[in-house]
């Protein structure tokens, strides 16, 4: 059996993308169905986007989902 891990954090690249892409998070929020604030909460850190909404996002800058989420062990 694997080890036991302790609490994740999903961190995210996602206003480092809107920025190479000169993106809005207005439009982001548009294109992808979502309400700016939904925005802004991820790339905060605050909200942890559905595994659907995660793919829509990475579909939208034609990356793999894992170029933008990623998962870190919070330390204890």
């Amino acid at each position: 059996m694997g080890r036991s891990c302790g609490p994740l954090r999903i961190v995210n690249r996602l206003n480092v993308l809107r920025a190479e892409q000169r993106i809005t998070q207005e439009k982001l929020a548009k294109e992808v169905g979502v309400t700016r604030a939904t925005i802004v909460a991820i790339e905060k850190g605050d909200y942890n986007p559905s595994l659907g909404l995660a793919f829509r996002i990475a579909l939208y800058f034609k990356r793999d989902i894992n170029d933008i989420f990623s998962v870190e062990e919070e330390e204890k």
